[in-house]
């Protein structure tokens, strides 16, 4: 559950970071955050999301992780549910040009999808083989070991 979990954050910000223009145009047609914020948040939100990958792929801070990743996905999906709901048709920018969908209800559910392993870390850390166990004795309370 913990690497499914690092592989959507590392193929997400992996395929934002050779696009970083593209994806900045994107989070500007959201109409969300003001100007002065996209660019910031569009240039770091690639690498976040695989310092995020990272993190639960090696087991370390798994909770923080999940924590952080959880918010994530909520703001996105509330994101993509206010485009919707204003009729603003575009790209969800979600994968880059790896799986280019316009907005809607499927993209809404597959993300929701793509957020369970996320959400499950945060209630029940999986840390069998992780550097949090490790190096700080954290127990493992996924899957009962």
């Amino acid at each position: 559950m913990r690497l499914g979990a690092a592989a959507v954050w590392l193929t997400a910000g992996a395929a934002k970071i050779s696009q970083i223009q593209a994806f900045h145009i994107l989070v500007q047609r959201y109409g969300i955050l003001p100007d002065f914020l996209a660019a910031p948040f569009s240039a770091l939100l690639p690498f976040l999301e695989i310092a995020l990958g990272l993190y639960l792929g090696v087991g370390l801070f798994v909770r923080g992780s999940a924590l952080v990743g959880t918010a994530l996905f909520a703001a996105f999906l509330a994101a993509q549910a206010s485009a919707w709901a204003r009729g603003i048709s575009l790209d969800c920018g979600c994968f880059g040009s790896i799986a280019e969908t316009t907005v809607g209800p499927l993209t809404m559910v597959r993300d929701f999808s793509l957020g369970i392993p996320t959400f499950v870390m945060l209630i029940f850390p999986a840390r069998q083989l992780s550097l949090d166990r490790r190096l700080f004795g954290a127990k493992n309370l996924f899957g009962g070991r």
